[in-house]
């Protein structure tokens, strides 16, 4: 074993020694040098400097550190349409040198606000959130996040997204278009503003159809297959007469065709199903399914190069980008049967 080099250091105390400050200045120093005075941060560097002390990639440089990791922050990982905007993420990091640390909060304040304090001690460089809000992050300038999918009404956010109420209006106009007039909607959370988008698209197509909105024909889920069951569930328990439904999401489109199929209703010939976000097993379902499809690849990349743009540039304008989504035909829409 080769011989410690004399008046190098090898731990935070020996600096802290060296300096005559505490330990927990230098790890402040050294992790989160905002909240220490120019001064000391400038006089600690000298020491660590001097003593050859580098305990990790954050110490080479206390001012513009970086960890070249982003945290990207998702509700349920078991959702498949996150898969490949992580996918699009990942691609834009690697291209880039950045490694991507994925968190699942499952909508939960606590889980979001333990990944936001990773920036805030410079355990990450940054934040890209796929829900509607953005954990707070206790450093002083522009926060180090980007917002993906969803969206925020804050103006200092960059956010990259689709346009939810002229995508949800083009499903419903098809679905008037092949002769449905009794179209019933299942939505997601109103928590959550696509949300709340898709069922404004929704009321707005129907408006220009000339055809009344029916709140009997609206049921509300969480994105789940199980939650697309349950509406059907619910609506057919009612008595409600449909000839077709939009989904606010795929996988509640795929509930809706089974609980449909377990009452004896056939797809698309009683009742036609579109669905939102076309995940990959939106083309394998039967019949397979008729949905707006999200560029979903596209968000993950975006969103990537709109945080490593800031990051390389905290003073670069904040911008909200808006990406189109496509009507995909498939089986699950047919002309509304005359017998309906």
């Amino acid at each position: 074993m080769a011989p410690v080099q004399p008046g190098r250091a090898r731990t935070v105390k020996e600096i802290a020694a060296a300096a005559n400050v505490s330990v927990a200045t230098v790890s402040r120093a050294l992790q989160r040098p905002e909240v220490v005075s120019e001064t000391t941060r400038q006089h600690i560097h000298e020491v660590v400097k001097r003593l050859g002390y580098t305990p990790n990639a954050l110490a080479r440089n206390l001012r513009t550190a970086r960890t070249r990791l982003i945290v990207a922050l998702l509700p349920d990982i078991a959702n498949p349409f996150f898969s490949e905007v992580i996918r699009g993420i990942e691609q834009v990091a690697h291209e880039s040198g950045y490694s991507v640390l994925l968190g699942e909060t499952q909508s939960s304040l606590v889980r979001e606000q333990a990944y936001a304090d990773m920036v805030a001690a410079r355990q990450a460089d940054g934040i890209i959130t796929m829900s509607h809000r953005v954990p707070a992050i206790p450093i002083h300038g522009r926060l180090p996040v980007v917002n993906a999918c969803e969206y925020v009404k804050d103006n200092q956010i960059s956010s990259v997204y689709v346009d939810n109420v002229a995508a949800a209006g083009i499903a419903v106009d098809y679905l008037v278009t092949l002769g449905h007039r009794d179209i019933a909607f299942i939505g997601g959370p109103s928590s959550s503003p696509i949300c709340v988008d898709r069922e404004q698209g929704y009321r707005l197509a129907l408006q220009r159809a000339d055809v009344p909105v029916n709140g009997a024909l609206m049921a509300v889920g969480d994105f789940s297959i199980e939650a697309g069951e349950r509406a059907i569930e619910l609506l057919l328990s009612q008595g409600q007469s449909f000839s077709a439904v939009f989904c606010a999401n795929d996988e509640m489109a795929i509930g809706a065709l089974r609980a449909l199929s377990g009452h004896g209703l056939r797809v698309p010939e009683d009742v036609s199903v579109v669905g939102f976000d076309d995940i990959r097993f939106a083309r394998y379902t039967t019949p397979a399914l008729t949905t707006m499809a999200q560029p979903k690849n596209a968000l993950g990349r975006e969103a990537m190069a709109m945080l490593i743009e800031l990051l390389n540039d905290p003073g670069v304008p904040p911008r909200k980008r808006v990406l189109s989504a496509d009507l995909i035909v498939r089986g699950s829409t047919a002309p509304r049967s005359r017998q309906r």
